[in-house]
């Protein structure tokens, strides 16, 4: 098969033929439609992650069920699917209760421990496909239907885990990018009173307000807190979301923290910052981290999808073999919501 290989840390893809996967034991293999083109497979590609070369990278998949190995038995040939991000174990704890990014037997992530969908085809185990649901036109839009399960699922996680309420003003930083488009959606659509998306590129701006923002807040003008404080009259905002997690980013998010404020912590990279123990004291502020989406939450978002209430943002679709140049567009920024490559 065809394949995009990552053979170094922060070199260029490379189109190749290798050879065609074979499921073994409780695996299946499925033929790739689509894949996003995602920050979390941008930074493997970039070097930031930890991984073995050469990697197949990618796990936004649109797919068809091609071949199953022994023991399996709820695939079958033809089986449209997408795939869970995460390799877990399916019998601990939290994976028992229903937090499976938490597994204590954590293996790691599709496109990073184990080949991904940058390729013709992709081997799994069987449980990491996800079947998709009635209603989705997996075949005539691929590309949008792959991302639902990272770029839609995430957000919905974050809506659950920060408690956000119709009464709530929710501030998504890196509200540009691939997962801070969709958040603005999933906010909306959970009815939050108020959403602010912060960016450093104006250039993104007005994606975001047709995304369901109601107002953007310039961070490349600085004094974000400050502009986030004038637009809630002084109240600050009660949820704050950061997919950019840097010093900075993560301490004008707590700043502008309203009493009983919540905020979400997701950049995979963060950086330690400084909180105000005083303040967080007499406001009762929360901090917490979010991890991708359970499963459960992955086919919640899937059938959110296909009841039609949003619609994945995709806004560069590209020919598979093109992947190096959507990374180099990722890498300078300069894609607002999410990219695909598309197989077919």
């Amino acid at each position: 098969m065809k394949a995009m290989l990552l053979k170094a840390a922060n070199v260029p893809l490379v189109l190749e033929t290798v050879p065609d996967p074979v499921p073994g034991p409780g695996e299946a293999v499925a033929k790739v439609l689509a894949c996003g083109a995602g920050l979390t497979v941008h930074h493997a590609r970039a070097g930031r992650l930890s991984i073995q070369y050469p990697r197949i990278l990618g796990h936004e998949i649109t797919g068809e069920i091609v071949a199953t190995g022994p023991g399996v038995t709820e695939l079958k040939t033809g089986d449209p699917v997408t795939a869970y991000f995460y390799l877990t174990c399916g019998h601990c704890y939290w994976c028992r209760t229903n937090r499976e990014t938490l597994c204590d037997n954590f293996g790691g992530y599709v496109g990073r421990e184990t080949d991904g969908g940058y390729a013709e085809y992709i081997k799994l185990p069987a449980r990491n496909f996800m079947k998709l649901p009635p209603g989705l036109d997996w075949r005539g839009q691929p590309a949008e239907v792959g991302v639902i399960c990272d770029a839609i699922a995430t957000p919905v996680k974050v809506i659950r885990r920060a408690r956000v309420t119709p009464s709530d003003t929710v501030a998504v930083f890196g509200a540009g990018g691939g997962l801070g488009v969709h958040m603005l959606m999933i906010a909306r659509w959970a009815r939050a009173r108020q959403v602010i998306a912060v960016d450093a590129m104006a250039s993104k701006f007005e994606t975001c307000l047709k995304a369901g923002a109601d107002a953007a807040v310039n961070a490349a003008e600085g004094k974000v807190a400050e502009q986030l404080l004038e637009l809630t009259g002084g109240k600050g905002i009660d949820v704050a979301i950061d997919f950019v997690c840097t010093a900075g980013t993560l301490e004008a998010a707590g700043r502008a923290l309203g009493k009983g404020g919540r905020l979400v912590v997701l950049g995979g990279h963060g950086q330690p910052f400084r909180v105000d123990a005083g303040n967080t004291l007499r406001k009762e502020i929360e901090i917490m981290g979010s991890r991708y989406a359970t499963r459960q939450e992955v086919l919640d978002s899937l059938d959110l999808v296909a009841r039609g209430e949003v619609w994945p943002l995709v806004t560069e679709k590209v020919p598979f073999e093109q992947a190096e140049a959507i990374h180099q567009r990722l890498d300078a920024g300069l894609i607002t919501g999410r990219a695909a490559l598309v197989m077919i």
